[in-house]
């Protein structure tokens, strides 16, 4: 992620860049990092529009996974997908 425009350098706040907030995106989404370093995040989410969108897009994808209902498999599939993890978990047979 190099920032909004193209061939912008990568935007960095106190030691929090593109990479960082890559890294520490589940923990961030989850509530589970430290105040300062939500702060930090924020922060460069701000003066970000890439992050930003990584950021929003992630939660959007979560929200819908999170309130959609399961489908049924058509018992075709559903067999051929039995079969298939049958042989798969019975490894190679020697």
């Amino acid at each position: 992620m190099t920032g909004s425009s193209a061939g912008a350098p990568e935007v960095s706040c106190k030691g929090v860049n593109c990479k960082s907030v890559f890294h520490e995106l589940c923990d961030f989404l989850d509530g589970e990092l430290d105040t300062g370093t939500v702060e930090e995040i924020k922060l460069h989410l701000d003066r970000c529009e890439d992050c930003r969108l990584l950021v929003d897009t992630t939660k959007k994808t979560i929200e819908i996974f999170c309130n959609a209902e399961p489908l049924p498999l058509p018992q075709d599939l559903r067999d051929r997908l039995h079969t298939a993890l049958e042989q798969r978990l019975r490894g190679p047979r020697t």
